[in-house]
């Protein structure tokens, strides 16, 4: 290890104040913040480990005072016991509105050539995989069969010329997916020549 990773090192640790000088309320305080940010329960003995001056008994009596006062001010989300562990959690009562906004929420990632290709479907549509692919210049089937899966893009029928081939269009998913009332309402040509720009830089 380089002298510049260990002091580094040195540094970090000594930005952290020892557990025996902070009060009771900052600690419930840091204790609140660990489990906001943690993504699973964390026990007793895990807390205990970043507090060794502090008692398991009296980290456990800070985090009911927690759970107490998240009931006693009526908060959105609550303190529970889980898997041997302690996690902050929504209550139950508002699981539908959390899932009606992580629904609202969800974009599918595109590939430069999926978005080139959904953007062909979006205004020449219906059309054919003839058309897609003679304006993208190479074979569209595997991008097509992935916007497809993804909801974006469905069959609208067939075309009455000869051979009867597939039309292909966009779904409300689409609209959905890319915040649009309607058609109407599809970005400029140049909008989307500056997606595809972007999608290609990233």
């Amino acid at each position: 290890m380089s002298e510049d990773s260990t002091l580094s090192i040195q540094n970090t640790a000594s930005d952290f104040q020892d557990a025996s000088e902070l009060s009771l309320d900052e600690i419930r305080s840091i204790l609140e913040a660990i489990m906001f940010a943690a993504s699973e329960p964390v026990s007793l003995k895990q807390f205990s480990q970043i507090f060794e001056s502090v008692s398991i008994w009296e980290i456990r009596r800070l985090l009911m005072q927690l759970r107490d006062e998240y009931r006693e001010t009526n908060r959105s989300f609550e303190l529970v016991e889980i898997a041997k562990g302690f996690q902050i959690c929504t209550r139950p009562e508002y699981h539908s509105w959390i899932e009606k906004f992580y629904t609202r929420q969800v974009r599918v990632k595109l590939s430069p050539s999926a978005l080139e290709a959904l953007a062909i479907v979006a205004y020449k549509q219906p059309a054919t995989r003839a058309v897609l692919e003679e304006i993208r210049g190479v074979n569209s089937d595997s991008v097509l069969n992935s916007l497809i899966e993804k909801g974006l893009v469905r069959i609208a029928g067939r075309n009455p010329g000869p051979g009867r081939s597939l039309l292909f269009a966009t779904t409300n998913e689409f609209l959905q997916q890319f915040g649009l009332k309607d058609l109407y309402e599809l970005p400029s040509m140049e909008e989307i020549e500056q997606l595809l720009n972007e999608a290609q830089n990233d």
